[in-house]
């Protein structure tokens, strides 16, 4: 889960990381009034879930409260378009309002998971500003990386190593340290899956600010976070996607005409690798899990055929804990109470699929089997383009 960037500093602020003075507006004028508490210059700030907001047009700095009023006018409202963004861009509804900050320095800062060390990774560097994925690219040793203990967390000299290699000193020096350890107590605490700096500036005056913040989350630790879970912003996801979460489904939509089924995430990736190969491009991820209900897989298929872009389904599952006669018996009564007019290819294997097949076949309606997956994705992509 994401949340927006004041939410975010509001929860640093909470670890003792520094961050800038600032209050969220959803009007001009709660704007102009910002400015004039916070003296008058500050950075206007659209808040949506996506980066690359200032090269869109969504940050914009001002030298009074009736700059800050019109730079609000001009970016409520409009429809941001990031290389982060769907290509119709996002509507902004709030803008942070926050003091402008006298930058002398821009350093990078983040903790994620390493998932092949299976432990967080706190990384830094130098090249503030830019993203991290360029910096690697180009200058990988300007990336600094320190891995927590699975047991005993980040170390006091891992912290300083990082502070040291960012060339700070003195105070700077300090500040960083406690930043580093703060962030990372923060990334824990919260479950995390990746806590984000991208500025850490040293100021003119002798600060050390999280200029900008970005905290996404562990969906399935959200049980026991729930202050983070209630800052979750319908509104910034795909409607789809906040559909299928309602009834326990993990569907993320894709730009193709392929929509899928299939239980296990490894599974679903691998089916969306194999209509790639078929010459199709798959319409959506969709993980129906292990023990789905016939009302699941209803609601499956649809939530698959509200995407108008989806031209035939392919369902393919092994069948384990999730049966292949119960998943024929919910794909049987999710066709006939939608009334279904596309093409649907089945391929399932494991646990009852004779029955399972044989109910698909007595069922009278038009689904089409396959034998194995490359049987399957060959046929479904067939249909997708009779369709």
């Amino acid at each position: 889960m994401k949340i927006h960037e004041y939410q975010a500093k509001a929860i640093l602020r909470a670890f003792a990381v520094p961050v800038p003075a600032g209050e969220v507006a959803d009007t001009p004028a709660a704007a102009r009034a910002i400015a004039q508490k916070l003296g008058g210059r500050v950075v206007v700030k659209a808040q949506i879930h996506a980066g690359g907001r200032g090269k869109g047009g969504g940050i914009k700095l001002s030298n009074d409260p009736a700059g800050a009023e019109a730079a609000a006018r001009a970016i409520l409202g409009m429809r941001l378009r990031t290389p982060q963004t769907p290509p119709e861009g996002i509507e902004v509804k709030r803008v942070l309002v926050e003091e402008a900050s006298p930058i002398r320095q821009e350093l990078y800062l983040s903790v994620t998971l390493d998932r092949a060390r299976e432990t967080p990774m706190v990384m830094a560097s130098e090249a503030g500003g830019m993203e991290i994925e360029e910096v690697a690219a180009k200058s990988p040793e300007k990336i600094l990386r320190e891995w927590a203990h699975p047991a005993l967390g980040l170390q006091a000299f891992q912290a300083r190593a990082l502070a040291f290699g960012l060339g700070l000193s003195g105070d700077l020096f300090k500040a960083a340290v406690s930043a580093i350890f703060n962030l990372y107590q923060c990334f824990v605490a919260k479950d995390c899956s990746l806590a984000e700096i991208n500025p850490l500036v040293l100021t003119t005056d002798g600060r050390l600010l999280a200029l900008d913040a970005k905290l996404n989350f562990d969906d399935s630790a959200l049980f026991r976070q729930r202050d983070v879970a209630a800052l979750r912003d319908l509104n910034e996801e795909t409607p789809l996607e906040v559909e299928a979460s309602k009834y326990s489904l993990n569907y993320i939509k894709l730009d193709g005409n392929v929509g899928c089924m299939v239980n296990g995430a490894g599974l679903a990736m691998a089916t969306m690798d194999i209509i790639k190969l078929a010459g199709g491009a798959p319409a959506n991820f969709l993980d129906v899990g292990g023990g789905a209900s016939a009302e699941q897989i209803q609601n499956a298929f649809r939530i698959l055929i509200s995407d108008p872009k989806v031209k035939a389904v392919l369902i393919n599952i092994f069948g384990g804990i999730l049966r292949c006669d119960r998943l024929a018996e919910g794909v049987i009564a999710a066709v006939k109470k939608l009334g279904l007019r596309l093409p649907v290819v089945v391929r399932m294997e494991g646990t009852n699929v004779e029955l399972g097949k044989k109910m698909l076949a007595e069922s009278g309606l038009a689904l089409t089997t396959a034998e194995d997956m490359g049987d399957g994705a060959r046929k479904v992509v067939a249909l997708a383009r009779g369709a």
